[in-house]
């Protein structure tokens, strides 16, 4: 018998991208019948569904460009460096305050 918690046996959202999609298209129809129900106009609640719309349609355009990028990122092989610009940088230097050396004339 498995005694793990419903919830702990649940997989990770194959498409998070899509959840969040998915919420935000709820909300594009909750918020105007919200609006309704406490007494806004019409009107108003259609113009805030149409920019919750817009908003919604952007944002989701968005994701999905920098998911492709991500995507052709990982894919791209690593690049060797080349060039002056690829030696490791130096050690950094030991020490502290010196003795002598540098004082101001007196």
């Amino acid at each position: 018998m498995n005694t793990e918690p419903l919830w702990a046996a649940a997989q990770p959202p194959a498409d998070p991208a899509g959840d969040v999609v998915r919420w935000a298209a709820f909300s594009c129809v909750l918020v105007p019948v919200v609006l309704i129900v406490y007494g806004s106009s019409f009107a108003g609640a259609a113009g805030s569904a149409i920019g919750l719309t817009a908003v919604t349609a952007a944002c989701r355009l968005l994701l999905r460009q920098s998911e492709r990028a991500a995507a052709e990122e990982r894919a791209r092989p690593p690049v060797p460096p080349s060039g002056r610009h690829a030696r490791p940088a130096p050690a950094p230097h030991r020490g502290g305050r010196h003795r002598g050396g540098c004082t101001p004339a007196g």
